[in-house]
């Protein structure tokens, strides 16, 4: 009876005892270097304008192409017999 509540236990046991020996041993944060926090920041801010910039170019692709194929036949009103 005692086995089986211990076999029970154990597995809860095992986890927290795990999870407690991971938060001990984590470092603390390095400190934060202001000139590379802004180069990241600028680099970050550079992707993101090229992404924009990407982005904007294949939706008017996906535009042009739907005008161009999709668009004429989906603006017809379909032949009802």
């Amino acid at each position: 009876m005692i086995f089986r509540t211990c076999l029970k236990w154990a597995p809860l046991l095992l986890v927290g005892a795990a999870i407690g020996l991971a938060n001990a041993k984590l470092p603390p944060p390095p400190p934060a270097d202001p000139e590379k926090a802004a180069a990241a920041k600028a680099k970050a801010a550079e992707t993101a304008k090229q992404s924009a910039a990407l982005l904007e170019k294949y939706m008017d692709r996906a535009v042009d192409n739907y005008k161009k194929n999709a668009g004429n036949a989906a603006a017809k009103p379909a032949d009802r017999k």
